[in-house]
């Protein structure tokens, strides 16, 4: 990383006048990520009312990566799939009901609620519907990374970035499958040749410019886990974020943010956090708070929770020391 800050972020990082207090936080996490049109969705489902998710869905059309970050949200919400199966009873050909019926499935799936068997057929059920949506292989591909085979995790990824190549969900999902693999050297291992490959053969504008960053994250809850990291952020730069490597990722990830960043990603906050956590635990805080205030509220449970401290804590105790020093 350079050894002066980088230039003032003056769009992305108003200046508060002196003596102002920094915006304060909820202390909780919200999967919507200030998507507007589906928290209102995601209200209504929850109320029986499921038009607003069925507009919703028509007017996402084909832009997968909101696609699937809409239809997981809705999925997770209370009675998703009372209500969802009830749209397909009354629209038997929907893709979009069938898409989040699939899904809300999966998700009971993962908590022991729903037969995992029962939730794959119904993911299999949604892409016949919708041949070209990666969404239902996104559901399959949540399965497969704590309930399936590393073959069951490899074939539908293969699946989903058929249909959508940049997919951002089904790429993060993949990393921090094969972070868990055994290890190389300190800063030698397939994960971050994965996610660097990823990166490289993106659009020059694609959010997976983050995702070597998102590589060394994985990698860094893989270690702590084992108790091989000690838990970050902190006032210290770790040792895993301050190696060669990781410094150039993190110079590289930082300067496509400057100059890429779109804000209308549906899962821009979920790079921003990685982000903020890397530069909190490289000991970089001017990079950092200029993260932090453009997180603004959207903090995201990981990577925060990955040092096994409580998510919500580390993202304040960082965010609070950033803006102090940076």
């Amino acid at each position: 990383m350079p050894l002066t800050p980088p230039p003032p972020v003056t769009d992305r990082a108003p200046s508060r006048p002196p003596g102002a207090r920094a915006p304060e936080h909820s202390g909780t996490f919200d999967a919507a990520l200030g998507d507007a049109e589906l928290l209102a969705a995601r209200s209504a489902l929850a109320q029986g009312r499921p038009q607003s998710a069925r507009s919703l869905l028509l007017h996402t059309g084909d832009d997968w990566d909101r696609r699937g970050h809409r239809v997981t949200v809705l999925a997770a919400g209370p009675g998703a799939h009372t209500w969802a199966g009830r749209w397909l009873l009354n629209e038997p050909g929907s893709a979009d009901a069938a898409t989040l019926l699939a899904l809300a499935l999966v998700h009971r799936a993962l908590r022991g609620e729903e037969d995992p068997g029962h939730a794959r057929a119904s993911c299999h059920t949604a892409a016949g519907l919708a041949p070209a949506d990666p969404t239902p292989w996104l559901g399959r591909l949540l399965l497969a990374r704590t309930l399936g085979t590393e073959a069951e995790l490899t074939a539908a990824f293969k699946e989903l970035r058929a249909r959508h190549p940049e997919h951002h969900h089904g790429h993060h999902l993949l990393i921090a499958a094969l972070a868990e693999r055994p290890p190389g050297g300190p800063e030698s291992h397939e994960v971050y040749d994965a996610a660097e490959r990823a990166a490289a053969e993106a659009p020059a504008d694609s959010p997976l410019a983050v995702l070597p960053v998102v590589a060394y994250a994985e990698r860094h809850r893989v270690l702590a886990a084992a108790g091989l990291a000690p838990a970050v952020p902190g006032p210290a730069p770790c040792a895993h974020w301050t190696g060669p490597r990781a410094r150039r990722v993190l110079r590289a990830a930082f300067d496509w943010w400057l100059e890429w960043e779109h804000d209308e990603h549906p899962r821009r906050h979920i790079d921003l956090n990685h982000l903020a956590f890397a530069m909190s635990a490289a000991g970089r805080p001017a990079e950092a708070a200029a993260l932090f205030h453009r997180i603004g509220p959207h903090a995201t449970p990981a990577p925060w929770s990955y040092t096994g401290q409580d998510p919500w804590a580390a993202f304040h105790r960082a965010r609070t020391h950033a803006l102090a020093t940076g």
